[in-house]
């Protein structure tokens, strides 16, 4: 199991999680490499972790409320909008299957056409099978048997010490989700690689579980301020 995390304690205001963080941010001399458009499925949890990351000029996450298949093309409807093409822009969708809504034979394919067709039009994808936080879960240990997200959620809430369903996905919580999980990143990005590689060349849908979001966090630290 390694070393434990360092987890919340609930109903506390002293609490790291509910204390105002500075805003200040000292001048540094820094490359700019490139600036990060991600468009996510969900509407707190994605878009609070990722606009959290120290990262210059600041990534730019964004909730639509859409999956899958539907969040792919309408990005491809507002990139098509876009006057001019930003060339160092690099711009990913953040989605995950959700067994529980998956039309069957047709919710699979969907899946599966979401990824190609964002990888057609040059879009990168942080997918995860079944949910997004699998990607946590691979921060304290290697999951490798397929669990529902209720399962998830409920390890989560053991870990965190909170109800996650309840508080952990609201947006407050979620703005300190990467300083809760970012002592153990370089574990989380090792096991998250380690199991999407153990999929071969699955169809996306059977590759469960497994994330992608490790090579989002590996570009984003590529842009860590110095």
């Amino acid at each position: 199991m390694g070393k434990s995390i360092n987890y919340i304690q609930p109903n506390d205001a002293g609490k790291a999680w509910n204390k105002k963080q500075s805003s200040a941010r000292p001048a540094r001399n820094f490359a700019i490499r490139s600036t990060f458009l991600i468009y996510c499925e969900g509407i707190n949890t994605e878009p609070e972790y990722f606009n959290s990351f120290p990262i210059m000029p600041e990534a730019n996450a964004i909730g639509l409320s859409r999956s899958g298949l539907s969040l792919v093309e309408k990005v491809i409807e507002l990139l098509e909008k876009q006057k001019e093409k930003d060339h160092d822009q690099q711009v990913w969708v953040v989605f995950d299957r959700d067994i529980r809504y998956s039309d069957g034979k047709k919710g699979d394919a969907d899946f599966n056409k979401a990824i190609k067709l964002a990888h057609e039009k040059g879009i990168k994808c942080a997918y995860s099978n079944d949910c997004f936080e699998l990607w946590f879960i691979l921060h304290r240990e290697y999951q490798q048997s397929a669990l529902n997200r209720t399962q998830y959620y409920e390890k989560l809430s053991k870990w965190l010490n909170i109800n996650y369903t309840k508080d952990g996905k609201g947006k407050d919580f979620a703005k300190n989700l990467y300083q809760i999980f970012e002592p153990q990143l370089d574990k989380a990005i090792k096991n998250a690689e380690k199991l999407h590689k153990s999929h071969g060349d699955n169809d996306y849908h059977q590759q469960n579980p497994c994330t992608t979001v490790y090579q989002l966090i590996e570009e984003l630290r590529k842009n860590l301020r110095k």
